[in-house]
């Protein structure tokens, strides 16, 4: 290892930056009359038997991970403060918006859902268009094109918008990059919460995204990093905001040596788990990986779980167990060395957190700005910038118990301090009741 790689790695290692501005309200929203006790705020929502809407493009028990998991996640804990109902599409795939569920009404744990047909789903040339488009200044038509273009066209959810926008109290939009919140918002404005999901990606540069980071009520950001990006893209700093992220729960029993007979895994592994994609970083860590494998001849593996939207090569350490159950997953966690997180482009990393959660180091790259300054903040992940740096940190991990186990332990501090489901429901309680509380006075 080189001296220079060295100092960097013992940087990181040492970084003690504070982690007290993540969930710190923005400016001018902690300055508003809020009320301070959780339990008055439960009581004024639960008096006035809050009407929450939320909207968001796909909805159901079959889509795991990403926004619409993490919507249907906080949608069913708000239950016991209101009527919650959510707009949605009738899709399931994203890559095509294709109608799979019924139109109509549904309930799903307690959360009435409402499905409008997508009459225009992802136009066969997105790509292209998107290559042709992207770091271009382009027009505001070429740019309603691509939104048009991407799916999913939802023109039913708009019109449902006016019809009801009298009768609920809060609309929450999750994701800012789809058809049914950046025309959604601008009907509901003044009882808007928008949870932008949003990171530094070609399209959020388009100019017709700009008045939508200007129009809610209030924002809920994922992360500080987040945050940051965003009031320095467009300059909305003074719209009331917060940290609110999602909240991670562990499930009891887990059994690491379950998942380790299934896949026939017999030394230390790490483990990536998602979409297993080329844009999540997945090429670049296979190939990494590979150097890694190739210098150090240590029966390590690493494990992809996930669905996979690209070919993965068949050969010694690389392991595909496909898609995976809850449980299967946290056994696959618990069994692991570290979790990899390659992809540059994140507003969250969830699985950064359930690693975390369960005192597991988190690898990332040093290009993605949010894993990366979260690694800083809670001192539980290290990051690198090429190949070399990749397969030392993984040595590092693999060979040193004690820095493995302490990164780990800092991990799991920093996620019950910010990303439990209780903190991560107080401050959407909050933010209701900062919006419910101005229409009542």
């Amino acid at each position: 290892m080189n001296l220079l790689l060295i100092l960097k790695i013992k940087k990181q290692c040492s970084s003690q930056k504070s982690i007290k501005e993540e969930g710190k309200i923005g400016d001018i929203f902690s300055n508003l009359p809020l009320l301070k006790s959780r339990d008055k705020i439960e009581s004024l929502v639960k008096m006035r038997r809050c009407r929450i809407t939320f909207v968001v493009q796909r909805y159901g028990k079959e889509i795991v991970g990403g926004s619409e998991a993490h919507a249907r996640e906080v949608a069913e804990r708000l239950t016991p403060y209101g009527d919650v109902e959510v707009l949605t599409s009738c899709a399931l795939d994203y890559t095509t918006w294709d109608n799979f569920y019924s139109e109509g009404e549904e309930e799903i744990n307690g959360v009435r859902v409402r499905r409008f047909p997508v009459a225009g789903g992802r136009r066969k040339d997105f790509n292209q268009l998107s290559e042709r488009l992207f770091g271009k200044v382009i027009s505001l038509k070429d740019e309603i094109d691509w939104i048009h273009a991407q799916g999913p066209v939802v023109p039913k959810i708009l019109e449902e918008l006016s019809n009801i926008r009298n009768k609920r109290d809060v609309f929450i939009f999750f994701t800012y990059l789809y058809y049914p919140t950046l025309f959604g918002l601008r009907l509901v404005p003044d009882k808007a919460i928008l949870v932008p999901t949003a990171h530094d990606e070609p399209p959020i540069y388009f100019n017709i995204f700009k008045p939508l980071f200007h129009s809610p009520r209030a924002i809920l950001y994922n992360t500080e990093e987040e945050r940051s990006f965003i009031n320095k893209l467009f300059g909305n700093q003074y719209i009331p905001s917060e940290i609110a992220g999602v909240g991670v729960e562990i499930p009891k029993n887990l059994n690491p040596t379950r998942f380790r007979e299934k896949f026939g895994i017999d030394g230390k592994y790490i483990l990536f788990m998602g979409r297993i994609v080329s844009s999540k970083g997945c090429e670049e860590l296979i190939d990494f990986f590979k150097y890694y494998r190739e210098k150090y001849k240590d029966n390590v593996t690493l494990v992809f779980l996930g669905k996979t939207e690209m070919e993965i090569p068949e050969e010694e350490g690389i392991l595909y167990g496909g898609f995976v159950e809850e449980r299967e997953k946290f056994d696959a966690i618990a069994g692991c060395s570290a979790v990899v997180v390659p992809s540059r482009f994140e507003s969250l990393s969830m699985i950064a957190l359930e690693g975390w959660a369960m005192g597991k180091p988190v690898i990332t790259t040093e290009f993605s700005h949010v894993v990366k300054g979260m690694c800083e903040r809670s001192n539980g992940g290290l990051y690198y910038a090429n190949r070399e740096e990749f397969a030392e940190i993984v040595n590092l991990i693999i060979k040193n118990e004690e820095l493995s186990k302490r990164l780990g332990e800092n991990g799991k501090k920093f996620v019950r301090e910010y990303y439990t489901w209780e903190k991560v429901i107080e401050k959407y309680l909050k933010t209701i009741e900062f919006i419910v509380r101005e229409k009542l006075f």
